[in-house]
């Protein structure tokens, strides 16, 4: 191999002659120089890209660490918040279902119920088909959450004992609705019976008559009551009763209160069994302050010891 130099003025020429050991040096110093240069560039670049690489991923694990602790604590947060919100729910619950449990059973001593038909210490008995496949699912998925299940179980249980609540009550509304449209009791809440049903002497001309009621002596102004719920059909004058209130009653029953001092109960208005319709006194064809109590049935007047002394269970 052969390295010749030329001048500027062309005119000197050197020429050198190199051995193997020398272009192999020398082949090393023109190719490996470049080589190694972009070697190391590289290298370099790399280094940069990785620590870039490695800086951005700790950032984001860090980012991530941070998101996570603030989940954390708003779980434990709201985990404690609804822990407290079940705890009073479940307090609530709890004594709704001892008022609920005492009621009723009071309302079944008050009802004469004592017979097991309505006891409110103890679930009523359930049961019935699977309806679907999905219930039978639904059936074999086992409840790990204790506290769903208490809440269900609470849930349950004052539902049953809502729905035995309502069919007393029905029960006793229309027990007390039957019993209020019978007629029965005193027309009075003070006084004395001083005169009886059927034949009797006369107070005015002393000769025997028929009397087609009893009366009730009392004070003047005394409370004269209902003795069954009904319609008031007559409020006013009538000839012989004086101041006279009428009550239609069910099953074709009719009432009748005179010699009264004054009438509260209007024509038209509905009373209730106990109701004050009327004051004690002594109008119309009267001796002394007391309430002339006559029982129709079906248009003929009755005994009305037979309904005053009536027990209604």
């Amino acid at each position: 191999m052969k390295i010749i130099f030329i001048s500027n003025n062309a005119e000197k020429v050197r020429t050198i002659r190199l051995n193997s050991w020398a272009k192999y040096i020398l082949s090393i110093l023109l190719l490996g120089a470049p080589l190694a240069a972009g070697t190391m560039l590289g290298i370099k670049v790399a280094d940069g890209r990785w620590q870039l690489l490695f800086d951005n991923s700790i950032a984001e694990m860090q980012h991530q660490m941070v998101v996570q602790k603030e989940e954390v604590t708003a779980g434990r947060d709201q985990a404690q918040n609804s822990l407290a919100a079940m705890t009073v729910k479940l307090a609530k619950l709890r004594s709704r279902l001892v008022r609920l449990d005492a009621l009723g059973e009071q309302l079944t001593e008050i009802a004469d119920l004592n017979d097991g038909e309505f006891d409110f210490s103890s679930s009523p008995g359930l049961g019935g088909p699977i309806s679907s496949p999905l219930a039978r699912i639904a059936e074999q998925v086992e409840i790990q959450d204790k506290v769903s299940v208490m809440f269900a179980k609470l849930d349950n249980s004052i539902t049953l004992r809502e729905s035995q609540l309502q069919i007393l009550k029905e029960m006793l509304s229309d027990d007390r609705s039957k019993k209020e449209q019978l007629v029965s009791g005193r027309p009075i809440k003070k006084g004395w019976m001083s005169s009886e049903y059927g034949m009797r002497i006369d107070p005015f001309h002393g000769q025997k008559q028929w009397h087609a009621g009893v009366d009730f002596a009392g004070r003047e102004g005394d409370d004269i009551v209902a003795v069954a719920s009904g319609v008031v059909t007559w409020s006013g004058e009538r000839s012989g009763y004086g101041l006279m209130v009428e009550v239609n009653h069910s099953d074709d029953f009719v009432t009748r209160y005179g010699h009264n001092s004054e009438n509260i109960a209007e024509v038209g208005s509905v009373v209730k069994k106990g109701d004050v319709i009327a004051r004690m006194g002594s109008s119309g064809r009267s001796t002394g302050p007391h309430v002339h109590f006559e029982v129709f049935r079906n248009g003929r007047t009755v005994d009305p010891a037979s309904y005053i002394h009536r027990n209604i269970r």
